[in-house]
């Protein structure tokens, strides 16, 4: 039996389930889908504890903020407008999209505008920072579950891959540079940074990497 440390051992690699999908992006098993819609509205859910707990956002949610502050929208609604511009950039860098393309535009921003209103606002600083944290962790979990489907990347991850494609710049200093300008933009639209914005960017590649080693092992690919 494996240890409480082996299980939380992150990956390396994105690993293959048993929800994978094969070579289409848009022919899919229910289980697949049902994974798929699961790991998205879990990955909007974790976005409103963000919001909610009020003491900074993650860089993408941020500039939603700052477009909903500007543009009198819910931050779902522009999410929603965000994911649908990133997805125009696409066109020059000869991405094409998938399945699960298209579900995160569509699941991502509605959960983020139903989880927000029921999810809880604390004002303490100690209980804000452990709804940030939860919110880290639950985005790290709900990343493994969608990515793993294999149907396709979210609007930003094909934005990042395929400029590192065509430019040959290394991937993590697009993913940075990407990162630098949405929440600079957001911020100066009047967006939520902090102290759970600086955790986010801090811990988010950790809870990932464990969250994908976590489902690796609990459903691995057997065939």
């Amino acid at each position: 039996m494996a240890s409480f440390g082996q299980w939380l051992r992150p990956a390396l690699t994105v690993p293959k389930t048993s929800w994978s999908a094969g070579e289409s992006n848009w022919k899919v098993t229910p289980k697949t889908f049902l994974v798929l819609v699961l790991g998205l509205w879990l990955f909007g859910t974790g976005e409103a504890l963000l919001i909610d707990a009020s003491i900074g956002q993650s860089p993408w949610t941020v500039l939603a903020d700052g477009l909903a502050k500007t543009l009198d929208m819910t931050i779902g609604e522009t999410t929603f407008i965000t994911s649908i511009t990133v997805l125009l950039l696409w066109i020059p860098l000869k991405r094409r999209p998938g399945l699960g393309t298209v579900m995160n535009i569509l699941v991502i921003a509605v959960a983020i505008d139903v989880m927000t209103p029921l999810l809880p606002t604390p004002t303490n600083v100690v209980a804000q920072t452990i709804e940030v944290l939860i919110g880290i962790l639950l985005v790290g979990l709900a990343s493994a579950l969608y990515i793993t489907c294999n149907v396709g990347s979210g609007p930003r991850d094909g934005l990042m891959t395929g400029l590192n494609e065509r430019t040959g710049i290394r991937i993590g200093r697009v993913r940075t540079g990407i990162e630098v300008i949405v929440l600079t933009i957001g911020w100066l639209l009047g967006g939520v940074v902090g102290i759970g914005t600086l955790l986010f960017a801090l811990l988010i590649g950790q809870s990932v990497a464990i969250a994908f080693g976590l489902v690796e092992r609990i459903s691995p690919q057997t065939s």
